[in-house]
């Protein structure tokens, strides 16, 4: 049984130039100890699913307009704000992209991450200041009994993502949502986050959804992976199944533009033209301008292609023009 059911979910944003169909009929779910991988280019609608679920998106000018999202039997789109509250922070964790925009500057690291404690488990004082270390010295903050009372600003960039995955994990959360939290850290910090999230995962039992656009990342985190692309999205399968055998123009372009599949000195391949504008809504195949790999004169052009399952277990967007090579 799934421990997190996302059924039709639809976000839309109501904003002077027009109605921006950032989310549109989304649906997946989330097994515990099981790590989802939400992967697409900039403005393809990761982020808006996941906040969305949390209510985090601003209202107005955002609006769910359709959806069912269930979290131990409770519709996570239909509850109060006092009852999500008590979910978010506490059963659902989530570490975003930007530390710096997250922690608050004016406030010690130890007023923050035992906040979630203050909020969740009624624990103050000497035992939640111990708790807190404790999060510190098992993220691998080094003298966390020290740093702990220093501010945002004196932690270099991947010890604040360290930071805020420890009060993400402090409440021991069920569900943990990553929002592309290795994205301004080189190579080495990167790694040492994705192994400590996925450590923390294995001691914990958590779920994870990981949002990124990094497929390297992919690769070796997640166990079932969902490409989007303008909101909708058009492809879904097991890791291996997706990377051994994508269907899709568009999964097949962003594969294709890994530059370490590349033999060296040839040229990087790119995916012509940029995402289309949401708030312009498309009829057909909304990969079709930019489908270079496929056959676009193909593509529907007179109705939305459906996520159908092509293969078993492995659905994709019916549109033959990006199902099929040149």
């Amino acid at each position: 049984m799934p421990l997190l059911d996302v059924r039709n979910l639809t976000t839309r944003f109501h904003t002077r130039n027009g109605i921006v169909h950032a989310v549109e009929d989304v649906s997946f779910s989330v097994s515990p100890g099981e790590t989802l991988g939400i992967v697409g280019e900039s403005g393809s609608g990761k982020s808006v699913t996941c906040y969305s679920l949390l209510g985090l998106i601003p209202q107005p000018p955002g609006r769910i307009h359709n959806g069912q999202a269930i979290f131990d039997g409770l519709d996570l789109l239909k509850i109060s704000e006092n009852q999500l509250q008590k979910i978010r922070g506490k059963r659902i964790s989530m570490i975003f992209q930007d530390p710096m925009t997250s922690l608050n500057p004016f406030m010690k690291i130890s007023a923050q991450i035992t906040e979630p404690l203050a909020l969740h488990e009624n624990c103050y004082g000497k035992e939640a200041l111990h708790r807190a270390i404790d999060a510190l010295a098992e993220v691998g903050i080094p003298e966390p009994e020290k740093r702990i009372h220093s501010y945002p600003h004196e932690f270099s960039g991947g010890m604040r993502q360290r930071v805020m995955i420890a009060m993400a994990l402090i409440t021991r959360p069920e569900l943990l949502i990553c929002d592309e939290p290795t994205t301004a850290l080189d190579v080495t910090v990167q790694k040492q986050v994705l192994d400590l999230i996925r450590d923390r995962q294995n001691q914990l039992g958590t779920a994870v959804i990981f949002i990124t656009h990094d497929l390297a990342v992919v690769s070796e985190m997640c166990d079932h992976i969902n490409v989007m692309y303008a909101g909708r999205i058009i492809e879904s399968a097991e890791k291996s199944e997706l990377f051994g055998q994508p269907l899709h123009a568009y999964t097949r372009s962003l594969l294709k533009s890994i530059p370490a599949l590349h033999p060296k000195g040839e040229r990087l391949y790119t995916i012509p033209g940029l995402p289309p504008d949401l708030s312009q809504p498309t009829v057909g195949c909304s990969f079709r301008p930019r489908n270079i790999i496929g056959k676009p004169d193909i593509c529907l052009t007179d109705k939305s292609p459906t996520l159908d399952e092509i293969l078993p277990g492995h659905f994709a967007q019916n549109c033959p023009g990006c199902l099929t090579s040149h």
